[in-house]
């Protein structure tokens, strides 16, 4: 059997052909061509018509027996009652509404009450505040859908107006332990329920209608999972579903998760805690990552010149920069979407390979904070599962088992949502009881070099000074 695992992301489409036979499988990603400037919005039309334009050149002349779909958490439109896009898509990281969550977080009550109930912090990334600032802007709410870029893939796929939970959790609508849209919430900002998908897990298959299956050149009628978000489903193909194996993400944004078989919520708001499609997640994340390496590439180097080249480049790592890696806000663990980044320490002779390295320090020690709260609400992990871009750099991967000093194990395939995707497609065909049995191979274990542990440490104190010096700072 062949299962096509189909993914809008962040900045790319991304699509795997897996054959459960052989175990083999094709992967391509593509980035997005998009309209706007702003690379914290799109136009989900294109995003999705780009996605199933992948598709369909890759399952050319095959069979699938199974579509399973991927996205992102956090992304919100306006569609009108006949699903057309009336808003751009607002991703994760678009902060328009970092000054209605400023004056939120002043009333403490709220927030806990708000955190406690959803998982979530009162931050800009979630599209709950996204639709307060949809109203402030003049847009009448109650004439429209909310819709994910992941609800609308799967609605134009399927004609199924639908949201898993494992989405949905992420949208601050969400009560993590009931599991359905939180009344008061949606009271409180005049949501009626019908404005909303209808909640549906993984286990909900639908089918491809006329217009999917013309799109991708599949039979109609073909099974397809509802979209799921790539980073529960990171936590599926990375084969940490187990209880104490932690998956670290370290891609466009940056993320750790370790499953749990319960909501896990500490008083202070600080971690996340939402659902992947097999368990609840206990997690923190992180906005600035890879987009900040592709930030400083495209300002400072020829388009032409290669990332191996800017990190060969730096020869005197003991004195570099210190990055606070906040241009797109602060999720982890301040959750200030207002915070901005910026070089600290910086001499007249470092030069542009030292600001580099001072990036990847900072994007990592940035990482190593919200490491630290989630070992102190679950225990340190028996096993961490790195993937993401990270994985395409030795010096990075190394500096990161380094800085962490544990052992990384990395998974051999890059993609670990699209194999998380595939997963469950492989349960649901009666392939392998249950996704978490799914196992991959593993390519290495990054081991720490435990004499550069007080070097990190030095300069993690120096990050930790210049992070708390402007932690007030907009």
């Amino acid at each position: 059997m062949k299962i096509l695992a189909l993914e809008s992301s962040t900045t790319s489409a991304k699509a795997m052909v897996y054959d459960t036979d052989t175990g083999k499988f094709h992967v391509e990603s593509v980035p997005y061509i998009l309209k706007y400037a702003d690379v914290t919005i799109h136009d989900a039309k294109e995003v999705f018509d780009q996605t199933v334009y992948l598709a369909k050149k890759m399952c050319e002349g095959q069979k699938i027996d199974m579509v399973s779909l991927s996205g992102t958490w956090h992304s919100l439109m306006l569609c009108n009652q006949d699903m057309e896009p009336q808003t751009p898509i607002y991703l994760w990281s678009y902060t328009g509404a970092a000054d209605i969550c400023k004056e939120l977080r002043k009333d403490e009550a709220y927030v806990n009450r708000f955190y406690q109930k959803t998982g979530c912090m009162v931050n800009a990334i979630y599209p709950v505040f996204k639709i307060k600032l949809l109203r402030q802007l003049g847009y009448a709410l109650e004439n429209y859908r909310f819709v994910g870029q992941g609800t609308y893939n799967t609605y134009r796929l399927t004609g199924q107006w639908v949201v898993t939970d494992s989405v949905a959790s992420g949208t601050g609508l969400l009560n993590i332990r009931t599991k359905t849209f939180d009344e008061d919430i949606l009271e409180e900002n005049g949501i009626r329920l019908e404005q909303l998908p209808k909640i549906i897990t993984y286990q909900d298959t639908l089918k491809l209608n006329e217009e999917g299956a013309a799109l991708l050149g599949l039979a109609q009628g073909t099974p397809v999972i509802a979209t799921n978000p790539d980073g529960g489903l990171n936590q599926v193909g990375a084969g940490a579903v187990e209880k104490g194996v932690m998956s670290f993400s370290v891609g466009t944004s940056g993320a750790l998760r370790l499953s749990t078989e319960a909501p896990v919520l500490p008083k202070k708001p600080s971690t996340w805690c939402y659902l992947s499609p097999k368990s609840w997640l206990s997690g923190a994340a992180t906005s600035g990552c890879c987009n900040c390496i592709d930030w400083f590439k495209s300002k400072y180097f020829e388009e032409n010149f290669s990332y191996s080249q800017m990190e060969s480049g730096c020869r005197n790592i003991e004195d570099v920069p210190v990055f606070l890696p906040f241009l797109f806000g602060e999720r982890c663990p301040g959750w200030n979407d207002e915070r901005g980044g910026g070089f600290f320490d910086l001499k007249p002779s470092h030069s542009v390979y030292d600001s580099y390295r001072a990036i990847q320090e900072g994007i990592l020690f940035n990482l190593y904070q919200c490491y630290e709260q989630l070992i102190a609400l679950n225990g340190e992990p028996k096993k961490v599962m790195l993937s993401g871009g990270i994985i395409r750099s030795k010096i990075w991967t190394q500096m990161c088992a380094d800085i962490f000093q544990i052992e990384m194990t990395i998974d051999e395939v890059e993609h670990s949502s699209l194999i998380g995707s595939v997963a469950l497609g492989m349960e649901l065909l009666g392939i392998i009881p249950d996704a978490k049995d799914f196992k991959s191979n593993y390519s290495q274990v990054i081991t720490p070099n435990p004499e550069r542990k007080d070097f990190y440490r030095k300069k993690y104190q120096k990050y930790l000074y210049w992070y708390e010096v402007t932690k007030e700072q907009g």
